[in-house]
Order: C-alpha cells, then structure tokens, then sequence
C-alpha cells in the first residue's frame, strides 16, 4: 500500500522513522518523572547535543574510551569519548536534542529539557561519554594523571562492553561546578536519574540546544 501524502509528506515514512524513538523517549520521561529510575540514553550511535546552565557533581573521574555504534543505514561505527563519570550531579536547565535527516521532511528534532524550576535534576552514578565540552570548570583537590582503573573519587569505570584501557591516562577529583555546558555526547548512563519538570518536543526545522 503507498503511504499517505499530505502537502508532500509521506506520513507513514515519518512515522516509522519517528515514532519508536519519540514512544520510548516518553516512556523513560513519564518513569523518570514520576521517581528515580536506572536509565540509559543513547541515540542509535548517533551524537546528541546537551546544555546546562550549571552543573554540580560530587566524586568525579574521567577517563577515555571507545563507544561503539550504528550510522542510521546500519554500518557498524567506533567514537573516541572521554568518559566524564559522577557519584551525583545536580543539573539546572538541562536540555537534550538529537537531529534525525528524515526523507522528504529534513532534518527532526527530538528535544528533552528539565530542571529548569526551582528542583534541578539529580543523578547517580551518572556516565556522560563526550565528544566535545564546553564550559567553565572548577576542580576541587584534582588529581591529574592517575591510572583508570585507580580513580578512586568517583564511581569507577563505566564496565559492561565498555572499551576502555584500565590503565589509560585518567583524572579525578573530589567535586566539579561546571558553568554554561555545551556539549556533543553519544551516550548517557546512571544508576538513578530524576528530570524534575520534564518537557519533550518535537521539531521541523532542525531546532537544538545550542
């Protein structure tokens, strides 16, 4: 059967591209919302954009690795990531957007935001594996250059499938304040992750975070 057109736009073709992710996205939202839960973000190998205005971490380590992915025609894919890990993080006005090109429409945006009242959003043993990071940082009793495996001050290697050397460069301190975080990340990970004032949306003009 053909899709449907309407005003140029295959809808059935928008909504198998679109519907998975944004049916998942708003199930993990709905459980975060309602109370912590362990979550996992990442976007089908693709990169995603997050912001912040502030970030608070307590028991920080970092570390590089390789994450593993998919491109969106299904070739297997490898990115080199610093692993940023806490034992808590506190996160006023996150938000989250990840770009989808989808055939005949352009470029979707799935955009996550929250913590942006008076409740910051809270995390655990939160995993943050980076591309690139932009912000103004404070490190408290910093250790530069200890083995991963030997970073103490926060919540230990990331493990699983995680391809990481245990004795690669790493560095850890005791807390981290971050300031006007923009970064590029492909994945997420924490043991409990509560978004106070969750807000999801949807967008056609390739709208981010930054």
């Amino acid at each position: 059967m053909e899709s449907q057109v309407r005003g140029g736009t295959r809808w059935k073709r928008f909504a198998v591209v679109m519907v998975p992710s944004v049916a998942a996205t708003a199930a993990i939202g709905v459980a975060l919302a309602q109370g912590a839960l362990a979550a996992s973000f990442s976007v089908s190998g693709q990169s995603f954009k997050v912001s912040a205005d502030r970030l608070e971490g307590k028991g920080f380590a970092q570390y590089g690795a390789i994450d593993d992915g998919y491109t969106l025609d299904g070739k297997k894919t490898a990115h080199p990531v610093a692993v940023s890990a806490f034992n808590h993080a506190d996160i006023t006005n996150l938000c989250q957007s990840v770009v989808t090109p989808v055939p005949g429409l352009g470029k979707i945006s799935l955009i996550l935001r929250a913590g942006g009242g008076k409740k910051p959003v809270s995390a655990d043993r939160i995993y943050i594996d980076v591309a690139d990071l932009g912000a103004d940082a404070t490190f408290r009793n910093i250790d530069i250059g200890v083995a991963a495996k030997d970073a103490s001050k926060g919540p230990g290697m990331k493990g699983g499938g995680e391809q990481a050397n245990p004795y690669g460069f790493a560095q850890q301190a005791d807390s981290a304040t971050l300031l006007n975080v923009r970064q590029t990340a492909w994945a997420t990970t924490a043991g409990t992750f509560e978004l106070s004032g969750l807000k999801m949306s949807l967008s056609t003009d390739g709208e981010e975070c930054y």
